[in-house]
């Protein structure tokens, strides 16, 4: 008997052990991709051109993914994939997937092309084609969306992802402070929306506003 609890007790120390190491190795994994990623982020801050988010935009999609344990994503307007990066990164350590959109082949190619520099590539499904028609047919739920396409369009996107959205989820919509056309339509749409709880970011000029589904 003493035998073979001796042997029970070598088995599990050596199980234990080899989960201690695993778990080890993945957090140097975590942290090596983790500076990969700002490392990156931080060479082509100044870079982005204007169909980008700002830096701080992109940080304030992070922190709200990783801070709501979301793991469903939708993003309407891909461009280079900025804010992919940002949006992929967070879903990387929550265990999610983003489908993100994008009409114009050439900034797609280049949004893959980063995505596959950082390493997140596997964590985006990449969509071309006009997002009209894509979000109305594209399968939910989501838990979190970030639009930042054609703003005259920005209601309707709403309209159409709103029965795809989990409660507790979140909608984010990009350059709410700028006078574009289509802003104000869709900011008193969320903001007296019933089942919805807006705020306005201010983290840079564009604003960014997060609506809530109760």
């Amino acid at each position: 008997m003493k035998v073979i609890f001796s042997i029970k007790f070598i088995l599990l120390s050596l199980l234990f052990c080899s989960i201690i190491v695993e778990s080890v190795a993945q957090d140097k994994n975590q942290k090596q991709q983790d500076e990969r990623i700002q490392a990156f982020l931080k060479k082509q801050q100044q870079q982005w051109d204007h169909l980008n988010v700002p830096y701080e935009d992109g940080q304030l999609l992070y922190n709200l993914i990783v801070k709501n344990n979301y793991q469903s994503a939708l993003e309407i307007g891909t461009s280079t994939g900025h804010s992919t990066i940002w949006i992929a990164w967070a879903l990387s350590k929550t265990g999610g997937k983003l489908i993100t959109i994008e009409i114009d082949e050439n900034r797609q190619q280049e949004a893959i092309k980063n995505l596959k520099a950082v390493g997140l590539y596997d964590v985006v499904e990449f969509k071309l084609g006009n997002a009209h028609q894509i979000v109305k047919e594209v399968k939910g739920p989501f838990d979190f969306v970030f639009s930042d396409a054609d703003k005259d369009w920005y209601a309707q996107y709403f309209e159409d992802v709103n029965p795809k959205l989990k409660k507790g989820g979140c909608f984010t919509a990009h350059n709410v402070l700028q006078n574009l056309n289509g802003i104000s339509e869709y900011m008193n749409l969320v903001k007296t929306h019933p089942d919805y709880e807006t705020t306005v970011d201010q983290s840079s000029n564009s604003g960014m506003a997060i609506s809530y589904k109760k």
